[in-house]
């Protein structure tokens, strides 16, 4: 394992921001993620800050809980890269039930890999992961306009 050199001052201020009380938030997240372990940091995170948080481990999961969530979903956090589907394609049979749903896309790969998946246009919500805890919060919460 490799971990990035850090100074002391830089990890002070980073543990400092951690310990700031985040104002609490409201809204209902879908979190679709392949991997369980980010998966459960995203939703224990969010759920932290306020947010309720639903959770699929691909995209038909995804599709089954957006069909059978009778009341609104907000914000559809997905990776793009997930097995059987990707994220851009479940965001667009999201868009077909519930047209109002925002997307905000999570991953790691490199611009060229995302732009063949269909995540190339600025307008495109994106979270470029290994991300913190408080930018997983600051960025959820620049899509709910807080």
């Amino acid at each position: 394992m490799y971990f990035p050199a850090v100074t002391g001052k830089e990890a002070e201020s980073e543990t400092a921001a951690a310990r700031q009380p985040m104002a609490k938030a409201a809204g209902t997240i879908l979190v679709a993620e392949d991997e369980p372990a980010l998966r459960g940091l995203v939703k224990e995170t969010l759920e932290q800050s306020g947010y309720n948080v639903m959770e699929a481990a691909d995209g038909y999961d995804a599709v089954r809980i957006i069909e059978g969530h009778a009341s609104d979903i907000d914000l559809l956090l997905t990776d793009v890269i997930m097995p059987l589907m990707t994220g851009h394609e479940l965001a667009s049979r999201l868009k077909a039930l519930r047209p109002n749903t925002q997307v905000l896309y999570m991953s790691g790969y490199t611009d060229e890999v995302l732009a063949l998946h269909g995540i190339a246009s600025p307008e495109i919500a994106f979270k470029k992961k290994p991300f913190t805890p408080a930018e997983l919060i600051a960025r959820v919460a620049a899509m709910f306009g807080a």
